[in-house]
């Protein structure tokens, strides 16, 4: 029977640490260089996609389906195929989409920029306001964070559950502070956790009644058909929700194919109301003549339609699939019992998120890269990259091969084993 670290005699942890610092040292030896710090696709991921370079050739008809020569200026917000590809990938109707260029993230930092220089559908702009805060469910994605912390937005973390957001705090500030301007969410496989929002989350979401009128939630659907499992999650449509809630424009969803094609080089929508939509495309309409139609094109002649999309990521799955178990039957194997960490264990997405001991998390990230294995850095999935518990670790499966992955994985599991033993050792003043 596993005895809990905690539980062991001083001389039980020293006589262990000596082992672990031994192993430690041989993994150091062999001078390792891998990276599971981002959600990359590995190059067997990106090879999926490769004959979308040859759909259209010198020649092909380049026109739309509506008869838009994709090679020329105009069409601001998409082609029509696009539009629906996109759509159906969250199961909204194709006029409630607009296309944009090649990267999600992007579109998010223009819509926050947009309400910071100009506010959202006539309210006065962020930037002459004195205050101005956003909800960041924690942990959560860092790329988000940052996007509002460049526009000085203070950032208030709010607990992440199994179910999304802790919905009563939610609530409560989004009721009691008019400078909550919006919170921000991934709602299925959530970055880090994998987590998919309950349906009473997401009821309760969109029948929010914050103070602040320009109040918008920022759903970032990354990974809305990224299952790692035939039977994958499912989600309730926020913007049908929205809609039954009496607030139609309260959401701002975010779509794209990042990593369904070529992250990069995808195609990436924002999804809402009409008159969100309207909105927009006025700020459009000075940024650009239209987004790249040849790439929307491109993928619409690829993939056909959603349901070549699914059998696409189907194969997807098949190369994640034995990663993600990888590495959880090795946490499960190096550190079930010892009550040293918790991790996820996500039906999709991206990520596994791993708590260790309080205090051990910096330790351990920099334990795996000084032996040759990068990590996502400590505290980088809290506003402001500071974990008040020192505890979360991101772990990324998806770029290294899995003969690579078990030894990142075995790495870890050593190190956090390594930390925890020495954080318990310091705690007894005995380190």
């Amino acid at each position: 029977m596993m005895v809990p670290y905690r539980e062991r005699s001083d001389e039980e942890l020293l006589s262990l640490l000596k082992g672990l610092n031994a192993e430690y040292e041989g993994y150091k030896a062999k001078k390792l260089n891998l990276n599971m710090a981002r959600g990359k696709p590995s190059k067997e991921q990106l090879a999926l996609s490769m004959g979308m370079m040859d759909v259209l050739g010198s020649q092909s008809d380049m026109c739309g389906e509506d008869g838009t020569d994709c090679r020329n200026y105009g069409v601001l917000d998409g082609i029509p195929e696009a539009k629906r590809l996109l759509g159906d990938m969250v199961g909204a109707p194709a006029s409630a989409v607009i296309v944009c260029g090649n990267s999600s993230l992007n579109v998010m930092y223009d819509t926050v920029s947009h309400a910071y220089t100009h506010g959202v559908m006539g309210s006065t702009p962020w930037c002459r306001l004195p205050a101005v805060k956003f909800l960041c469910p924690a942990p959560g994605y860092d790329r988000h964070f940052g996007i509002t912390e460049f526009f000085g937005i203070e950032m208030i973390p709010v607990e992440m559950t199994p179910e999304g957001p802790d919905i009563e705090t939610v609530e409560r500030l989004v009721r009691e502070d008019e400078a909550i301007k919006g919170i921000w969410c991934v709602p299925k496989y959530s970055n880090p956790q994998g987590y998919t929002y309950a349906p009473e989350t997401v009821r309760r979401m969109a029948a929010l009644k914050p103070k602040a009128a320009d109040f918008r939630i920022y759903w970032d659907n990354a990974y809305a058909i990224h299952h790692l499992y035939d039977e994958g999650d499912s989600l309730l449509d926020i913007l049908e929700e929205c809609r039954r809630a009496g607030s139609p424009d309260m959401v701002y969803e975010f779509v794209s194919t990042s990593k369904i094609s070529f992250p990069g080089s995808g195609i990436a929508s924002v999804i809402s109301s009409e008159r969100n939509l309207e909105d927009i495309r006025k700020q459009m309409s000075r940024q650009t003549i239209g987004y790249d139609k040849l790439n929307q094109l491109r993928h619409v002649r690829f993939f056909g339609d959603i349901e070549g999309v699914k059998e696409h990521m189907k194969k997807h799955a098949a190369i994640l699939r034995p990663k993600f178990e990888a590495v959880l039957n090795t946490l499960e194997k190096e550190l079930g019992g010892k009550e040293i960490g918790s991790w996820t264990k996500p039906r999709g997405g991206y990520f596994i998120s791993f708590d260790g001991l309080e205090g051990t998390a910096a330790a351990t990230v920099r334990l795996c890269r000084e032996a040759g294995v990068v990590m996502t850095g400590a505290g980088a999935t809290y506003p402001y990259g500071v974990d008040p518990r020192d505890r979360n670790i991101r772990i990324a499966p998806s770029y290294p091969t899995l003969e690579e992955l078990k030894t990142a994985a075995a790495l870890f599991a050593l190190c956090v084993k390594k930390a925890s033993v020495e954080k318990i050792l310091d705690e007894r003043g005995k380190g």
